[in-house]
C-alpha cells in the first residue's frame, strides 16, 4: 500500500474536522438551549421573590407598632 498523496491527506483532515465541526455545532445548540431554561427559571424565581416580598412586607405592615418593650416576646430556651 502506498502513502496517502498530499492532497488525500488534506481531505481527510478536511472531513475529519467538518465532523468535529458539525458536533460542536450542536454541543453549541444544546448549551444554548440549556441557557435558555435556565434564563427562564431564574426568571419566574425573581417574579416569585418580589411576590413573596411584597406580601411579607404587607403583611409588617399590618403588625401593631412596637411600644418600646419586648417583654411581650419572650425566648425558649
Amino acid at each position: 500500500m502506498s502513502a496517502p498523496s498530499p492532497i488525500d491527506q488534506i481531505a481527510d483532515r478536511v472531513e475529519r474536522l467538518l465532523v468535529r465541526h458539525e458536533e460542536v455545532r450542536r454541543t453549541n445548540a444544546l448549551l444554548q438551549q440549556q441557557v435558555e431554561a435556565l434564563t427562564r427559571e431564574r426568571d419566574a424565581l425573581r417574579a416569585r421573590l418580589s411576590t413573596a416580598r411584597t406580601r411579607i412586607d404587607a403583611m409588617l405592615e399590618r403588625l401593631p407598632a412596637d411600644s418600646g418593650t419586648s417583654s411581650s416576646i419572650t425566648p425558649t430556651p
